[in-house]
């Protein structure tokens, strides 16, 4: 874990690994950015003429590194890209600032200790600064040997600090903003362990195990429903999609409470830690990756406890539905009807549309405490992925106005979304002449049609949204910004700004 400290120091003087500066990209060329003036005065002002011998353009994402000047306690200075330079007057923008700290941080290959002297206009700069740092800093190295040499398991020395230069330490913004960035990286990070673990590890008991575990470290209630209670309670998309596997289904309840609360925020995950299909068995080459089907769970669970750590004045409710969905002697059938938590029943078409199911009694359960907004998430459907792309997730809801403050709140966190319809058209593609509704409707539109299966299963007068993460919650291209391959941690920063905008009252 990489400890953040905010410096009022100077480069020069600092006993460090590498110095990290800004660069712009300008009209003429690269322009150095605010907050690296000492180091460019180090090189008689000429930093900028430099860099651009060697070929840097301060376009987003350029990395270059070149031996620090006579004189500074650091070998090494790395200038990072950060897009095109403010007009003047202008501050640069936090997800450019965010953006190229997770590059720097993640191109250090080896730096135990660095410096970050990236421009710090206010406390926004420097949460967006801390957490590039400590999102681009992540590795998943678990299962890698180490040979106990002190190095993570790829080989490289993992950064163990960094200093925000221009962070003002005794500043109450600026100790607010490293405290809640610390708080949110740190959890969206755990999200990122646990959709990269591996699913012979990850089971639903596993999951519901270490929750738990969070849980009683941070002051948070946790009940788990397994197998018996489950099937006590009439949870029959849970019991449904689990019955397959050897590895038995859960259900999560994460309460974390607030004396001074006035608002409740319920956050619903889809859980699948491993997804098969089931006996609509997926075609091989599309379940290499299907450890990260439980990605939904994985960001409602690092939200509840990120709400927690930050002590926000609203109580947030976490469901997280656990189930691994194989085929076998037990599995459902396409075809069969199962009775769900809310006594609707549902004819299952197609057993790999099962993370609907489960988040169906999830999403029932949490109406029944009448919560002031219900959110889910989920890497529920390649038709959002063939919609969007890899990396925006769909937002649906109830609501036109919930829909667009989810929108807005996603927008300022960094998060790519985009709002997306319920056709009412499209309800008529479930009906089934067996049960209540079918899983499956119309194939084109298919991510609407999951949304609208949802909307089925909310408390009347419940205000609600969908977020499909499909396409951002694992990404198997090469690593950008601050986003690392494999597992991302998508929306979990959405839904902790949600708990902040519920917690102030302004989040309708």
């Amino acid at each position: 874990m990489t400890a953040l400290t905010l410096s009022t120091a100077a480069a020069p003087g600092l006993r460090a690994d590498a110095i990290v500066v800004g660069v712009a990209k300008g009209a003429k060329g690269p322009v150095v950015a605010p907050g690296a003036e000492a180091v460019d005065k180090a090189y008689d002002d000429k930093l900028a003429g430099v860099l651009a011998t060697l070929g840097a353009t301060g376009a987003e994402g350029e990395l270059t590194k070149l031996p620090a000047p006579a004189g500074f306690k650091a070998p090494l200075v790395v200038a990072v890209g950060l897009g095109e330079e403010p007009t003047k007057g202008a501050a640069h923008d936090t997800e450019a600032l965010r953006r190229a700290a997770g590059v720097a941080a993640r191109g250090l290959n080896g730096a135990k200790k660095a410096a970050f002297a990236l421009p710090v206009a206010d406390a926004a700069a420097v949460a967006a600064i801390a957490e590039g740092v400590l999102l681009g800093a992540y590795a998943f190295d678990t299962y890698k040997d180490s040979a106990g040499n002190g190095k993570a398991g790829n080989g490289k020395t993992p950064l163990t600090e960094a200093a925000l230069l221009g962070g003002k330490p005794r500043d109450k913004e600026h100790k607010a903003a490293l405290t809640r960035a610390t708080a949110v990286s740190e959890e969206l990070n755990r999200a990122r362990d646990l959709i990269n673990t591996p699913p012979n590890d990850l089971t639903p008991e596993a999951f519901a195990a270490i929750a738990q575990a969070a849980a009683k470290e941070h002051g948070i209630k946790a009940q788990v429903l397994d197998e018996k209670a489950l099937a006590k309670g009439g949870y029959g998309g849970i019991l449904g999609v689990g019955g397959g596997s050897a590895a038995a289904p859960r259900l999560v309840k994460l309460s974390y409470t607030n004396p001074a609360a006035k608002k409740h925020l319920a956050l619903v995950g889809k859980g699948i830690t491993y997804d098969s299909g089931g006996i609509s068995l997926k075609p091989a080459g599309h379940n290499e990756t299907m450890k990260c089907d439980m990605s939904g769970a994985a960001a409602v669970f690092a939200a509840v406890v990120a709400a927690a750590r930050l002590g926000l004045e609203v109580n947030v409710t976490g469901w997280l539905a656990l189930a691994e969905n194989m085929p076998s002697g037990s599995a459902t059938r396409p075809g069969d009807v199962l009775r769900m938590y809310s006594g609707k029943t549902v004819e299952v078409l197609n057993t790999d549309a099962e993370g609907r199911l489960v988040l169906a009694d999830a999403l029932w359960a949490a109406s029944q405490e009448k919560p002031d907004a219900i959110v889910d998430v989920a890497t529920l459907t390649g038709a959002m992925v063939l919609a969007l792309g890899s990396r925006t997730f769909g937002i649906m809801a109830n609501d036109d106005v919930f829909r667009s403050a989810v929108h807005q709140a996603a927008a300022e966190v960094g998060e790519p979304s985009w709002p997306m319809p319920l056709p009412d058209h499209l309800r008529k593609g479930m009906d089934s002449p067996t049960a209540d509704i079918a899983n499956m409707g119309e194939r084109m539109g298919g991510g609407l049609v999951a949304g609208l299966f949802l909307k089925e299963f909310i408390g009347d007068g419940i205000t609600w949204a969908h977020l499909d993460i499909a396409g951002p919650a694992f990404n198997e291209g090469g690593p950008f910004g601050y986003t690392p391959k494999g597992g991302t941690g998508s929306a979990v920063r959405t839904l902790v700004r949600l708990a902040e905008l519920t917690a102030a009252g302004d989040l309708r």
